[in-house]
């Protein structure tokens, strides 16, 4: 048997490519693929090329799958997504799929999704010569008088072999003996009949028990054989055998037939008298043995056969039983009984969702496909037609695609920001005499797609910040919305100008738009900001929209006096201006000129005296800075006054600057020369030394009191906490916002005091009207509000610790 294997599996391929020309050109005649293959072929055996056979290009797989659409054939092939072949998935067995119709087929829907399309496959599944002949059962018993006449024949059981056609049972051969012989007849409806023969007569007293052995034999290549034991016992007397009143008895009878109902009856006679004439029924045991599942019954007696469960088209259409009648003596005929099951309207529809597009993006067009609805009834006729209709008012069609598939369509726009999601029902209802129906509620979610960008409520907007504002603190709260989904809605914001590199100036929290100032602004340098927000949403592509923020620095005074002429160093001596001894009162004798970097009434600057000789020889005009003479001078009166000039502004606090002259009534420099050195050469040497005396006593004396003081603490051992309160109450707490203003290290906190202070009021040194700026203090942000700390009085506080030290 194994050396003809490569000579049958030749044979099958030469057959298989005959059947794939002839199911091709079938194809193009019909519009349905045919092809037929050989069973048991081996696993991931090539069928054909669906992909060519249909006359597509193998191109449009790549943009669409293709795929077996069908809930019985998917478990024996399979198509390759890739090349279009269509393959065997599962060992495939003729006989389990058909049994022994006459032909059998496997039919299934091939579904290209894009372009869509859908085709029908039908493959018919040719017999091979896998199953051998069995007798049912492998021994068979015949009681025989031993009188029986040469020539009389004695019917057999027939073997059965699954296979069918030329594959199945063939003939019959006998084992050698001396008294039977067998006999084959084909009678006119197909039945063939076996007999054996008695060819010379029995002697009962020489041998009571004959065996011989049976064979069948199929027609396949190889040749398949089966045995059976024939046993035959010599009686006396029984001639005659009971005769069936037809070899084949065919009946048709409703799936939906109540139990115990006869369906049928089969009679058989014999001419022997007594017991040897009477006749019992029973089922002989068949390949199928249907009747042992319990679903026929037989009555011994009369031949009546019931049923005794209910028969479902659906699952078997045809039955076969084989009857035999037995006489008392022991004499045996067997009869055929075919029945047909005829289908009633006992299944609803059933319907699934073979794919779903869920969520659908919302931008999709009308005619676009969300679903693909199988429907299917197991009934047949117009049981098994089904409608199908969508229940509700939605923007979906169905759409039949084939004879049980239907498309789910759009048939308008949609919009997410309108409705999110719809639930529909789709029933599917059969056709017959009393339809049956079936629902499914489909739910679909409409993805969001990013057609809608963040807008700000204004598209521009001016706010305005104080100069000195503290850096990192935040000035405007620039919100957008996004009506979208998601990821669609996340909003990130971002700024940037064109007239300057706005990172170093501003920045911009990314998730709440919270606009931070980055330094401390100066009026004097820049006095307005043009900055755009913009903000993006995350969808893809993303969306953005801009705000135009218009920034404005409000003015504070915070800029001292600064003094042109006379021009003093830092640390330096002080000015000396000469004053004729003969000038006249009133006459000109130096100007001190001065400028401030603020502006409006911040910059209206005045001149005082705040440190002159008694008595007065000189005034100054507090609006131009002049100094005048005020009286004629004497021999008699001193010669050198010290002046010390304040130039104050007019801000809130005032700030101001001054500057130290040495004035010199004299016609000639030498007339002051000899005056000048003494005061300079000793006052300093001498207070200097009284200085580092009262130093140097109380540095003994704070060390000696140092002393006692720790000796006491050891002595009485006090509580380490008792002066917790005392340390934290030596220095008064500064803010370190006020000293943050002072970073430019002009001004020595601890050696400063406000000079408006010593004079009696820097207001009442100016009568001009201030001008008040109006500024829109809604546009500002809230520190509080902003999740910073509150700094409400800063202004205030920061102003009025401006200070400025007196040299």
């Amino acid at each position: 048997m194994d050396q003809m294997k490569p000579k049958t599996f030749k044979g099958l391929i030469w057959q298989v490519l005959f059947s794939f020309l002839f199911c091709w050109l079938s194809h193009l005649v019909s519009g349905q693929i045919n092809y037929s293959i050989k069973e048991e072929m081996r696993k991931d055996s090539v069928i054909a090329n669906i992909v060519k056979d249909l006359g597509l290009d193998i191109k449009q797989l790549s943009s669409g799958g293709l795929r077996i659409v069908s809930q019985d054939s998917e478990k024996y092939f399979y198509v390759n997504g890739d090349n279009g072949n269509l393959y065997v998935k599962d060992r495939i067995d003729r006989e389990i799929l058909c049994g022994a119709s006459a032909t059998c087929f496997l039919t299934f829907d091939t579904m290209l999704e894009n372009p869509f399309n859908i085709f029908k496959v039908k493959i018919e599944i040719q017999d091979i010569n896998d199953n051998s002949p069995v007798f049912y059962p492998e021994t068979f018993t015949i009681e025989t008088i031993e009188l029986t006449s040469p020539g009389t024949r004695f019917a057999l059981q027939n073997a059965e072999d699954l296979d069918i056609g030329v594959n199945s049972v063939q003939t019959y051969r006998l084992s050698d003996n001396p008294h039977f012989t067998l006999s084959q007849k084909l009678s006119s409806d197909g039945f063939q009949s076996l007999e054996l023969v008695l060819e010379k007569s029995l002697d009962q007293e020489l041998q009571n028990l004959h065996e011989l052995t049976l064979t069948a034999l199929d027609g396949g290549n190889p040749v398949r054989t089966g045995t059976a034991i024939l046993r035959i016992i010599v009686t006396d007397v029984n001639d005659n055998f009971p005769i069936f009143s037809h070899k084949v008895y065919k009946v048709s009878v409703d799936e939906n037939s109540p139990v115990n109902t006869t369906i049928i009856n089969v009679n058989a006679t014999d001419k022997d008298a007594g017991t040897n004439g009477q006749i019992i029924y029973s089922f002989s045991k068949t390949s199928g043995d249907v009747h042992l599942s319990g679903l026929f019954s037989i009555e011994p007696k009369s031949g009546d056969i019931k049923i005794n469960k209910m028969l479902d088209y659906e699952e078997t259409r045809n039955y076969e039983l084989s009857v035999q009648a037995k006489d008392g003596g022991g004499l045996i005929s067997h009869c055929k009984v075919l029945i047909e099951v005829i289908d009633k309207n006992d299944n609803a529809p059933e319907i699934s969702i073979t794919s779903l597009s869920s969520p659908i993006p919302e931008d999709s067009g009308p005619g676009t496909m969300i679903a693909l609805i199988k429907v299917h009834d197991k009934d047949s006729g117009e049981n098994g037609q089904v409608d199908c209709n969508i229940f509700e008012e939605t923007p979906f069609s169905l759409v039949l695609s084939s004879d049980i598939y239907y498309r789910i369509v759009t048939t308008s726009n949609l919009d997410r920001e309108i409705v999110s999601s719809y639930n529909f029902t789709v029933l599917a209802q059969d056709r017959g005499s009393h339809p049956l129906s079936k629902r499914i509620i489909i739910r679909l979610e409409i993805l969001d797609v990013n057609d809608n960008p963040p807008v700000f409520m204004k598209t521009s907007h001016a706010i305005y910040i104080p100069e000195n504002n503290l850096p990192g603190t935040p000035i405007y709260r620039g919100q957008a919305s996004d009506p979208d989904y998601g990821e669609n809605a996340k909003i990130k914001y971002s700024i940037y100008s064109k007239e300057l590199l706005v990172s170093s100036y501003f920045s911009v929290n990314m998730e709440n738009g919270v606009l931070y100032a980055q330094r401390s602004f100066d009026y004097e340098q820049q006095k307005e900001f043009i900055v755009q927000v913009n903000a993006r949403d995350n969808g893809s592509p993303s969306l953005s929209s801009n705000l135009t923020l218009i920034i404005r620095i409000v003015d504070h005074n915070d800029n001292e006096p600064k003094i042109l002429y006379p021009y003093q160093e830092s640390g330096g001596l002080a000015v000396f201006e000469m004053v004729p001894l003969a000038s006249e009162p009133g006459s000109l004798i130096t100007k001190v000129v001065a400028v401030d970097a603020d502006i409006g009434h911040n910059a209206w600057l005045s001149y005082h005296f705040i440190q002159m000789s008694e008595p007065s020889y000189f005034t100054i005009n507090e609006h131009t800075g002049e100094i005048r003479t005020s009286r004629l001078f004497q021999e008699k009166d001193i010669l050198k006054h010290k002046v010390v000039v304040m130039v104050k502004d007019n801000g809130v606090p005032c700030l101001s600057a001054t500057v130290t002259l040495n004035l010199f009534i004299a016609d000639s420099f030498q007339q002051v020369s000899p005056k000048r050195s003494n005061p300079i050469n000793e006052d300093p040497q001498t207070n200097l030394q009284l200085y580092l005396v009262i130093a140097l006593a109380i540095i003994s004396f704070l060390f000696i009191i140092t002393v006692i003081l720790g000796i006491i603490s050891k002595c009485k051992q006090p509580n380490p906490t008792s002066l917790g309160p005392l340390n934290a109450n030596l220095y008064q707490t500064v803010d370190p916002r006020i000293l943050s203003m002072y970073s430019d290290g002009t001004l020595t906190l601890p050696y400063s005091y406000n000079v408006c202070v010593a004079l009696d009021s820097c207001e009442d040194d100016f009568t001009y009207v201030q001008s008040k700026q109006e500024v829109p203090v809604e546009n500002l942000i809230d520190a509080a509000d902003s999740g910073f700390g509150n700094e409400s009085g800063n202004g205030s506080s920061l102003n009025s610790a401006k200070q400025v030290s007196i040299q």
